[in-house]
């Protein structure tokens, strides 16, 4: 994969900046876009566009306040990520596109794709997020005090340090002072849980639009995904019409990373189906 190239966009509003979009890209053919997940970044999709190159033109964005992208203070929210997708794809000119998306990738990719079917050739799903779940507001009670912006939580991580290694709890410590760091590096991935603490905020999922695409999907997930539970992905499946859903066994949330030779396994003949299907009608 190339070096990462920065593309400016027009600002969003009279008042914005232009943001800067980071991008890498490689191979030749039709596009296929790439879009990573939550606290990702482009470059977790390199060993699967090192597969695909051959045969696409694979384009792998941070998404906005991700990754070498532009960060702004603002309220991040699944809108703004299409905003941002939609002026990349404008900006390049890349006409219709193929999309892959895992996780917080795959809800954009589907949210850009209710807004722009016309230019969406495929959507490939992997344990996409954007399904409601109340009980993820549960999970986010606990990480409560890591949003706090204030310097007495990174104190008290430092005082029990010593602690956590007499009672075999370092790594434990590290995994959670690693997080916090990049909560405060990452300003979209703050937002997005300081946002969505509350069931009720969960306002801009798409399980009640879905049934509206008629873009063919192929939806991909493991079966020791402890991150987006299974019956996400299957509501994507039901719900987008003739949409394909695939369980690779023993796979865990890390698709891309760790499983890019399944996913191209799958990715390749589902893209070639299409290619040769007329548009917008679902794959046999």
């Amino acid at each position: 994969m190339s070096a990462k190239q920065i593309l400016t966009l027009n600002s969003q509003s009279n008042n914005d900046l232009p943001y800067q979009a980071a991008y890498s890209e490689t191979g030749q053919g039709p596009v296929v876009l790439f879009l990573h997940g939550f606290m990702g970044e482009g470059s977790c999709w390199r060993s699967l566009t090192q597969l695909l190159q051959p045969h696409y033109r694979c384009i792998s964005l941070d998404m906005l306040g991700f990754g070498a992208s532009s960060k702004p203070k603002i309220r991040y929210d699944i809108a703004k990520q299409v905003a941002f997708v939609r002026q990349f794809v404008e900006t390049l000119n890349l006409g219709s596109v193929a999309i892959v998306g895992h996780s917080l990738g795959g809800w954009v990719a589907s949210a850009y794709a209710l807004d722009y079917e016309n230019s969406v050739s495929a959507l490939i799903l992997a344990a996409p997020a954007g399904i409601r779940d109340d009980s993820f507001c549960g999970r986010y009670d606990a990480l409560r005090p890591l949003l706090w912006q204030t310097p007495l939580v990174d104190g008290m991580l430092w005082l029990v340090k010593p602690f956590a290694g007499v009672v075999g709890q370092r790594e434990g410590l590290e995994r959670i002072s690693w997080f916090r760091r990049e909560l405060n590096a990452q300003p979209a991935a703050r937002s997005f849980l300081v946002d969505r603490l509350r069931p009720e905020d969960a306002i801009d999922t798409v399980e009640k639009e879905i049934h509206r695409l008629r873009v063919p999907t192929l939806v991909i997930t493991g079966d020791r995904d402890e991150t987006i539970p299974l019956w996400h992905s299957q509501t994507y499946a039901s719900e987008i019409l003739g949409a394909e859903i695939v369980v690779i066994p023993g796979a865990d949330h890390a698709l891309p990373q760790g499983y890019a030779s399944e996913m191209a396994e799958l990715t390749l003949p589902f893209l070639s189906r299409v290619s040769t299907a007329s548009p917008h009608q679902p794959s046999p």
